[in-house]
């Protein structure tokens, strides 16, 4: 499968999908005018992907600084597809990565540690 990559804009961030080494980084903000639209060919490749995964290691490494809430939507559906992953007999390990004083992104990083039990967290708090 061929590397996907998306470059960053102001309202969306930078997705790097490295198959080859069973990558996935999100960076930046993602507060796109349809994050629908713009997480749907995200979750699509990720997906098939996972789907030709048995007993690998994935890592995701995720640095959000902002997001609204229909991104949040989207991320859930990109979690739930890893989670998946992980309860199909992957290791999939999340580095959640946030400002130390931003207490939103933290608690959504918590939320999701709590809902998708079988992928291994890592939270990371950078300092300002």
């Amino acid at each position: 499968m061929d590397n996907f990559y998306v470059e960053a804009t102001a309202t969306s961030p930078e997705v790097d999908l490295r198959f080859d080494q069973r990558l996935l980084s999100l960076k930046g903000e993602s507060y796109p005018e349809n994050a629908a639209a713009f997480y749907a060919p995200v979750v699509q490749q990720l997906r098939a992907f996972l789907d030709t995964c048995q007993g690998q290691t994935l890592t995701a490494n995720i640095a959000l600084a902002y997001f609204n809430s229909s991104s949040t939507k989207m991320l859930f559906s990109l979690f739930d597809a890893l989670d998946q992953a992980a309860q199909a007999g992957n290791q999939v390990i999340v580095n959640w990565y946030h400002d130390e004083e931003d207490e939103t992104i933290f608690e959504f990083g918590e939320e999701l540690q709590a809902d998708f039990t079988a992928i291994v967290f890592h939270d990371h708090a950078i300092a300002s």
